[in-house]
């Protein structure tokens, strides 16, 4: 998923309902509601002009407030001997075909062997620093348990012309999922606000239309084939949110096999799931195309199915017969 340059620093918005202050705040945010108190105790937030004195205040709707989020404090990678499948490489960037289990950056849980250990060892200093020491080079993201392509940056030059690319929405992204049960209709275009869920903050959800919070995410999906109690279906990403295919797939009745957070395998598929041992979303980002940033060129790169998502869909065929 796409990274801007500069992770969310600055919160701003408007209070839609009168109520407390931090569970105002949290609700038009997306923050926790321990994590706004916590910063009105840091001095962090102002409501209309004035610094907020105390989570408890009562404030109006439509009063205007600013969150200024410190900076996280990000731990330095350290370079490791990891393999890396390399689809492309220049001196301006490289693409790689990332395995399922790798997490993309350091963060908390996951200090080592992830795609930027590997990515330091591999480029030397030589990587981009835009993304400071915890995720140099990185442009964007797909999740841990995804398979697939992801366009890092040795330069900063690349850094910024492939983030700009991000942001417009350009980049060609074209993922494979297996779904539980066959959408319907088997080709549309799922389109809604994807923001932090109220019911798990560990989610992400389809937001209530007209809400305030979170981003506008839109998914082309197509079915491409059929299963007594599954579907392979490529989606396409207009806009790159968090768990994007994830969220808007279970938003339509239709998770992916194998999802832990949003899905629920179907009965009937559940010994087979067991058998195959098959424990992650059944995604792989499968195509990624864009104009690169120094050669201005257009280029497009693809991935096969990794062998366990390649074993499921066999097994899911004779399934059916």
């Amino acid at each position: 998923m796409a990274l801007p340059v500069s992770e969310r620093e600055i919160i701003t918005g408007t209070i839609a309902a009168p109520d407390r202050l931090d569970k105002a705040l949290a609700e038009a945010s997306g923050l926790s509601r321990a994590r706004v108190q916590a910063l009105i105790g840091q001095g962090a937030v102002e409501v209309g002009a004035a610094t907020a004195s105390g989570a408890s205040a009562k404030v109006a709707a439509g009063t205007p407030f600013r969150i200024t989020l410190p900076p996280a404090a990000r731990p330095e990678a350290r370079p490791q001997a990891i393999p890396l499948a390399i689809a492309y490489e220049d001196e301006h960037l490289l693409v790689v075909d990332k395995p399922a289990g790798m997490v993309v950056h350091p963060a908390a849980g996951n200090l080592d062997g992830t795609l930027v250990n590997a990515l330091l060892h591999h480029c030397g200093p030589g990587l981009s620093g835009i993304g400071g020491v915890a995720r140099p080079g990185i442009v964007h993201r797909i999740d841990k348990d995804t398979s697939g392509l992801v366009v890092v940056a040795k330069t900063d030059a690349a850094h910024e012309g492939l983030a700009a690319q991000f942001a417009e929405h350009s980049v060609h992204r074209r993922y494979l999922a297996v779904t539980g049960g066959v959408p319907r209709p088997v080709e549309g275009t799922i389109a809604g606000r994807i923001g932090r869920s109220d019911a798990n903050r560990k989610k992400m959800a389809v937001l209530a239309e007209g809400s305030s919070r979170g981003k506008h995410a839109v998914t082309h999906y197509r079915v491409l084939r059929a299963f007594a109690h599954a579907a392979l279906a490529e989606c396409r990403l207009e806009t790159g949110r968090t768990h994007q295919v994830r969220v808007h797939c279970a938003s339509i009745g239709h998770a992916l096999l194998g999802d832990p957070l949003y899905g629920s395998t179907p009965k009937p598929l559940r010994p087979l799931i067991a058998r195959l041992g098959f424990a992650r979303q059944a995604l792989h980002a499968a195509e990624l195309g864009f104009m690169h940033p120094i050669l201005r060129k257009r280029v497009r790169f693809e991935s096969i199915l990794p062998p366990d998502m390649q074993e499921l869909i066999d097994e899911l065929d004779r399934f059916d017969r």
